[in-house]
């Protein structure tokens, strides 16, 4: 019992070594978003809710298309476990034509959102916000695009700490810029919500600029010789990034859409509920960072263990990658819940608004346990390059579970509407399922692979 104590200490201080960084990086984004919520809610609800309808919108699409860069962290992190550096910088030669390309659509999609946009039941105010918000974003994220292959390539040797630099200073940077453009500072004008778009795409250029001179010029990434070498992907590395990236990104897309889909769903409740709706989601995903985080380390860790063919230490840093996320994920339901009250002042001045967030945030906080968990599995089972399962499992829980029993509790009920109650309860349900069968893909997985090598 002792050993195996001192193993699970050892193998937490692996994954941290590695989530820490990422951990800071990943609360810089969120801080980012968390900033666009403070500024938008104080300048008033419709600018509020406009915002979170057009942030509802973007980041499913975004990561439906972008979110193939993510197969880079596996790739790279098998390839630096087994010592074949070279390989590393050619494939990061491919991946960046590739993430180029995909940038590029969003210069197409994102312009032409607010047509989606008119097609719901929203206040004419509220949905004039949110397409000028979604156009303003469109340069920002072709670069948050090229960005994030930089980023998986660099986690994907465990260099985690200039990531976080990086984006703490695009945190930085993305606070006096969304005040000014929010309230109109030094002659610009005042532009309300739509300002945070404009604010967030000068943040994620600079991001995406400073990332590759990083790159280029610092000496922790000479052994892969990056930036050397930039062919065309090959037909090989196109049809191994989009195998292993198309997964990840759909499955990203599929749980997004389930949040996304619930704002649109509690959209007709009128825009207090809506506000109050995303300021209660956008607690739960800053505390969820910390979960998160040590999800993607375990990409890294458990990619690095199998490329080194060290299989059985690989399904231990699995199981250790859950456990971890899970503990994390009790204590930030202790946090929300004793301070639910407070945060939700933060966002709003409308006492309305303030009184939907704090009511909401009790299923936020309950919320946190399944969603560690099933991070924690979906970490590990990237570093196996296992994506396709965990996407199909996505699927079929959240939009054949939560997202129809979430319309059920909300409008109808088994006695009565529970509003946006009900949608919380729908993806609490959905969330502790996958969570389930997403842990025991693991142990399948890993004992698979553990005895081909034995």
């Amino acid at each position: 019992m002792i050993n195996l104590l001192t193993k699970f200490k050892n193998e937490f201080k692996s994954l941290l070594q590695i989530g820490l960084p990422i951990f800071g990086s990943q609360v810089s984004y969120v801080f980012m978003g968390t900033t666009d919520t403070l500024v938008a809610g104080r300048a008033s609800s419709t600018d509020l809710a406009g915002l979170a309808i057009g942030s509802a919108i973007t980041h499913p699409i975004w990561l439906l298309i972008a979110g193939i860069t993510f197969a880079i962290t596996p790739i790279v992190a098998q390839l630096y476990g087994a010592k074949e550096f070279n390989k590393i910088g050619y494939k990061l030669g491919e991946v960046v034509w590739i993430s180029i390309f995909l940038g590029s659509l969003f210069l197409l999609i994102y312009p032409n959102l607010y047509l989606l946009v008119n097609l719901l039941q929203l206040d004419p105010e509220v949905a004039k916000i949110s397409g000028e918000y979604l156009k303003a974003l469109s340069v920002g994220m072709f670069a948050i695009t090229i960005f994030t292959c930089l980023r998986c390539y660099s986690e994907g040797m465990a260099i985690t700490l200039p990531i976080f630099y990086i984006s703490l200073g695009g945190m930085l940077i993305n606070i006096p810029l969304d005040i000014i453009f929010v309230y109109g500072y030094f002659g610009v004008p005042k532009m309300g919500g739509v300002g945070c778009g404009y604010a967030t795409s000068i943040v994620s250029v600079f991001m995406t600029l400073a990332l590759i001179c990083y790159i280029a010029k610092s000496k922790n990434y000479t052994i892969t010789k990056p930036f050397q070498k930039l062919p065309f992907p090959s037909k090989g590395t196109l049809i191994e990034i989009f195998k292993l990236g198309f997964p990840i990104g759909l499955g990203i897309f599929i749980e997004l859409a389930m949040f996304s889909g619930a704002a649109l769903i509690i959209s007709p409740l009128g825009k207090e509920i809506v506000a109050g709706h995303a300021i209660a989601m956008n607690i739960a995903s800053f505390f969820f960072v910390i979960s998160l985080s040590i999800g993607l380390a375990a990409a890294t860790r458990v990619g690095n263990l199998i490329g080194a063919k060290r299989m059985l230490d690989a399904r231990f840093a699995s199981i250790s990658s859950i456990v971890l996320c899970t503990m994390i994920a009790f204590i930030n339901t202790v946090i929300i819940l004793t301070f639910k009250d407070q945060l939700s002042a933060l966002f709003s001045t409308e006492e309305a608004v303030v009184m939907v967030a704090s009511n909401l945030l009790i299923f936020a906080a309950i919320f946190q346990i399944p969603d560690g968990a099933q991070i924690g599995a979906i970490g590990a089972l990237r570093g196996y390059k296992d994506t396709f399962a965990p996407m199909i499992i996505t699927l079929l829980v959240y939009w054949f579970m939560a997202v129809p029993f979430g319309y059920f509790l909300t409008f109808y009920g088994f006695s009565e509407p529970l509003g946006a109650s009900g949608m919380w309860i729908a993806m609490i349900a959905g969330l502790s399922v996958f969570a389930v069968l997403i842990s025991m893909r693991v142990q399948w997985i890993s004992n698979k692979f553990s005895k081909v090598i034995n």
